[in-house]
């Protein structure tokens, strides 16, 4: 009977003792942008081991060397704990992937959270069978727009020009719009820009601020062509699953009030802070100095034109690559938010 007195007591003892702290191995996206610098690294370093008994371990793919498309495969392999990347990276492994951000569609902040949300879904069930990740959360960069080293006045000028495209589905739209589209890897495009490997080229106005792309560009066309780029924050599966419910309840719940809410919240203002940086028009609070690019304003026509080819060529050929499950799928959520049918066969 002492025996187990006393084995009873150690047993007792011992579930006393509070839960041992989760590590989480954390790779974040590019670091000189502001999602990195401004909400990403702080939520993950200062807010979440605040308010959890969770330590963090953080870095970038970037600063790993990673190949961008690798992000999402590493993660899925257990490499790291939480990746988190542009999802377009990814649609090579997922053409259905394309569909979480259509260009053209979504022309404010607003109008593209719900649009996002609506794909969620979709989003979630992509990376638990292709990445073996649960999906946590899903922030903008701000709309994608366009940076010339060229005279371009209207959208129909891009005709003819070689521009890199921020990702699969915009490649598409910029080829119909008879541009040329050209793979370039973001810290590349710089070069690409003042070699004349590119005319243009697609990314946010203040990741191309951040980026220096004012230094070798000359006009700045702010039509979203690029669509709002999310960034998808995921978990590799088999360590979400060893997590006790309130350790996931506080991730989850901390990650959309102190990381996506915030995000989204200063998305809109983003664009027009950054255009004001990059042009002088207006008033912004820039990094650094005022720019002096050629703001282009794009005419209702042509916006109208781009986004009849986006209805009528661009989305048709994503059903086909993703087929037609994921298109009636899209057609049943993200369609309905945005008032687009795609045609399936």
């Amino acid at each position: 009977m002492k025996t187990v007195a006393i084995a009873l007591a150690a047993t007792t003892a011992l579930t006393a003792l509070p839960a041992a702290a989760q590590e989480l191995n954390v790779v974040g996206s590019w670091s000189s942008l502001p999602l990195n610098q401004q909400y990403e690294t702080p939520f993950w370093t200062e807010t979440l081991p605040a308010n959890s008994d969770i330590t963090v371990t953080m870095t970038t793919h970037d600063q790993m060397g990673l190949g961008v498309a690798d992000v999402y495969r590493l993660l899925g392999q257990g490499v790291y704990d939480v990746g988190m990347t542009v999802a377009d990276y990814a649609v090579a492994d997922a053409p259905e992937l394309e569909g979480l951000d259509v260009p053209l569609v979504a022309t404010d902040a607003a109008s593209a959270r719900e649009m996002i949300e609506a794909a969620r879904p979709m989003v979630e069930d992509i990376y638990a069978d292709t990445f073996n990740s649960k999906v946590l959360a899903i922030a903008p960069y701000p709309p994608q727009v366009v940076f010339c080293n060229a005279e371009v006045g209207s959208l129909a000028d891009l005709e003819g020009k070689k521009v890199r495209a921020s990702g699969r589905m915009t490649a598409k739209l910029l080829e119909a719009l008879g541009a040329e589209g050209i793979n370039v890897a973001f810290s590349e495009v710089p070069g690409a820009l003042q070699k004349g490997v590119v005319d243009c080229a697609v990314t946010g106005a203040g990741s191309g601020y951040s980026a220096g792309w004012w230094e070798v560009s000359t006009h700045l066309m702010p039509i979203p062509l690029g669509g709002w780029d999310p960034v998808v924050t995921a978990m590799n599966m088999d360590k979400w699953n060893s997590l006790d419910a309130a350790t996931q309840e506080t991730i989850q719940s901390q990650l959309k009030t102190e990381f996506e809410d915030p995000a989204w919240a200063t998305a809109q203002t983003a664009l027009e802070n950054d255009i004001a940086c990059l042009t002088g028009q207006g008033s912004g609070e820039c990094a650094g100095d005022v720019r002096d690019m050629t703001l282009v304003e794009v005419s209702e026509d042509d916006f109208a034109k781009a986004a009849e080819i986006l209805k009528s060529e661009v989305l048709p050929g994503w059903a086909e690559r993703a087929g037609a499950d994921w298109a009636q799928r899209w057609n049943d959520s993200v369609g309905q938010v945005v008032g687009v049918t795609v045609a399936t066969n």
